[in-house]
């Protein structure tokens, strides 16, 4: 038998290996040989007895160190329960607090798209004129074109004012250049009647 299957039998034997039940079984039979032995001398008679309070004093140190130990365990037990409610209320607080900044974060996100979106249209906005200058552009422009289109309508009245006096200047050029033919027309046929009268005459 190897020392291994020693010292799984001794551990077998004696439960949690405290050696409570050798003690136990040890004094049983002490008690019971004390029992039946009615030929042992006063002397060995007290010798056995003080041996057995002696081993009921040693079970009675170990029920209560198993005891003392069983509190203890159950102490740290109900320790050990309320850090893991502790524990879990760290968590659901941890997990909250993620969530939470999650959500900060998103919001910070879209605050910052929206700074950058109001910064450019700034840009583009600061770099066109302001109302007032505009107004007073758009004042000036419209004058300039009263004005062009009060020159327009000159124009054109100065225009159809040129186009009648030209009508009438060719006109006028045409009738002259009519007159003009009929004063020749009609001096040649005097010299024509001029010449059959010196004709006549010679």
């Amino acid at each position: 038998m190897g020392d291994e299957d020693v010292i799984r039998r001794r551990l077998l034997i004696d439960g949690d290996g405290t050696g409570d039940d050798r003690r136990l079984n040890v004094l049983l039979k002490t008690l019971i040989k004390w029992c039946n032995s009615t030929d042992e001398k006063p002397e060995e008679s007290k010798s056995t007895h003080d041996r057995m309070l002696a081993q009921l004093a040693q079970c009675e140190f170990a029920v209560t160190k198993s005891q003392l130990g069983a509190g203890m365990m159950a102490a740290e037990l109900n320790s050990y329960e309320s850090l893991s409610k502790i524990l879990e209320k760290g968590i659901e607080a941890a997990k909250s607090n993620i969530e939470k900044s999650k959500s900060d974060l998103a919001q910070a996100k879209t605050v910052r798209k929206n700074r950058i979106e109001y910064d450019v249209l700034a840009k583009v906005i600061s770099e066109q004129p302001d109302r007032k200058e505009t107004l007073e552009r758009l004042g000036t422009l419209k004058t300039d074109l009263s004005s062009l289109e009060s020159t327009k309508q000159q124009l054109e009245s100065r225009l159809a004012l040129r186009k009648k006096q030209f009508h009438v200047l060719v006109t006028s050029i045409h009738q002259l250049q009519a007159l003009l033919d009929e004063t020749d027309e009609t001096e040649s046929i005097s010299d024509d009647v001029d010449m059959k009268e010196v004709t006549i005459d010679s």
